[in-house]
């Protein structure tokens, strides 16, 4: 077996993980059981939401590789096909070059359409608006919203711009569009459309994951995860409250 391509993979799949939204204790679990199941049990992992290090002693060497992680999104199939991919080859063993190409497969896997994204991402507007009290004209009025946002989300991310400023951007959207809906008679509560399309921005995955790394002893990933959240809730807090200032001192509200 060579080593120094299992590293290679091992590393790519937790790369995977990790970039969609994994754990840290998910990719380190994941990279040990790969090089476990062709042979090398010394395999030591160290995770942090933005770099991966590995290393396996082989006869005498110390192999390392680090990976580092720039993109993160939020994919819980890929992780899922992963997870399930490292326990398959536990139990079934495959060559090395067909889990490869396996993992190739999971990494290329399309997601769903911009169309049907954009829909169920301003249905989920639409119903958080209701959650919070809002009535049915607030809700379609969200629904909007929350399209408007989701696009614009995309559409900056695709420039790599940075995800402080496009929650920055997508609360004084949410705020602004509210008011206007508002303003023309479409909807009815400014604060209940702007927090039900605000909720496409929380970070709901990065808190969860925050507090499960931390309880499992993971405190650097535990501590920035937490630090990344708090800084997107800033984002959020610093667009949306810049309009409502603005509204509030030309006694709109």
């Amino acid at each position: 077996m060579n080593a120094n391509e299992l590293i290679k993979v091992a590393a790519e799949a937790g790369k995977i993980i990790l970039e969609n939204g994994g754990e840290t204790y998910r990719v380190e679990e994941t990279i040990f059981r790969i090089c476990s199941a062709y042979g090398e049990k010394s395999a030591e992992s160290f995770v942090t939401p933005t770099g991966i290090v590995i290393s396996i002693s082989t006869n005498n060497k110390n192999l390392s590789v680090v990976k580092r992680i720039k993109n993160r999104t939020v994919n819980l199939e890929k992780i899922q096909r992963v997870n399930d991919l490292s326990r398959k080859v536990c139990c079934n063993w495959m060559p090395l070059d067909e889990f490869k190409y396996e993992l190739k497969k999971i990494n290329n896997t399309p997601r769903y359409s911009g169309k049907t994204s954009i829909f169920f991402a301003s249905l989920a507007a639409s119903f958080f608006t209701l959650l919070f009290g809002g009535n049915m004209r607030d809700s379609i009025a969200a629904f909007l919203v929350g399209a408007l946002i989701y696009k614009t989300s995309n559409i900056l991310g695709k420039y790599n711009v940075n995800s402080f400023f496009v929650n920055i951007l997508g609360g004084f959207m949410a705020a602004l569009i509210a008011y206007i809906m508002v303003l023309f008679g479409i909807g009815s509560n400014i604060d209940k459309i702007t927090i039900g399309s605000i909720m496409l921005l929380v970070p709901g995955l990065s808190i969860t994951n925050a507090v499960r790394d931390t309880i499992a002893g993971d405190l650097v990933s535990g501590i920035s995860r937490a630090i990344e959240a708090f800084l997107v809730a800033i984002g959020i807090a610093i667009g949306s409250g810049i309009v409502v200032k603005i509204i509030f001192n030309f006694g709109g509200i």
